[in-house]
């Protein structure tokens, strides 16, 4: 995880034993809800509901009403958030891209095998594509009805990066890794528009789109592992409507 991060066990007794776990990508308050329905025990979420330093804990605010549901219910709370984006969510989306011979965007540290690991994944795409093809594929993979690209939608695109989440402070490492498309979420207009000038088509799919894939992600992982474990996967759903 990076330094600045918040990850682990946020909230419980790392004694408790569990049996329930219900996966998410965050813990909102119908998130929770639905996994009090569901009679969880644990909950595990890729964004972190504690991430600042929590001066106080009352149902006056949005987080500290979500810690104590959890002291309540007695329901342990687990984050993982850039360790996941570094451990799995990189690859997670270079395989669903088909990317090859992929590596690391950003680069954030060795492994003890000497393998660089980090933020992103930069690679080839199995044929070169128009990068409104290119496009139509994200949506399909992130199941969404639209998404925003920027740049010439059709110029032809063969190596493609992507960084799940918000990945407007790699478009650098993009270009420099010599990516023709770069996909991720929540950019704002003038960065997108200066790297299209650049020469980089940008395709922004939202913060959700790009990581909804955590939840079957780490629940299969979790069955995997963890045999005697019931694994509960909230649905996806898009935090907002198209109108």
């Amino acid at each position: 995880a990076e330094e600045w991060d918040n990850v682990g066990l946020l909230v419980g007794d790392p004694e408790r034993e569990v049996k329930r776990v219900f996966v998410a990508l965050d813990l909102t308050d119908e998130t929770l809800e639905l996994a009090i329905k569901e009679g969880a025990d644990f909950i595990v979420t890729h964004h972190p509901l504690i991430f600042k330093a929590v001066s106080r804990v009352t149902t006056g605010d949005r987080v500290g009403r979500r810690i104590l549901k959890l002291a309540e219910e007695r329901i342990g709370y687990y984050a993982m958030h850039t360790n996941f984006d570094i451990a799995g969510m990189a690859a997670l989306n270079a395989a669903d891209l088909g990317l090859l011979n992929d590596e690391p965007l950003e680069v954030t540290g060795v492994d003890e095998n000497g393998e660089p690991y980090g933020l992103g994944r930069v690679g080839e795409l199995p044929q070169a594509v128009t990068a409104s093809a290119f496009a139509e594929t994200v949506k399909r993979i992130c199941g969404l009805e639209r998404v925003r690209l920027y740049g010439e939608a059709s110029r032809i695109v063969k190596r493609a990066a992507v960084c799940g989440g918000s990945g407007r402070s790699l478009i650098g490492d993009a270009l420099r890794a010599g990516a023709d498309i770069y996909v991720t979420g929540d950019l704002d207009y003038h960065s997108a528009i200066d790297a299209a000038a650049d020469g980089l088509i940008l395709i922004d799919a939202g913060h959700y789109g790009t990581e909804s894939g955590f939840i079957a992600c780490v629940g299969a992982r979790l069955e995997e592992r963890f045999a005697d474990l019931e694994i509960i996967r909230a649905p996806i759903s898009q935090p907002y409507t198209l109108m």
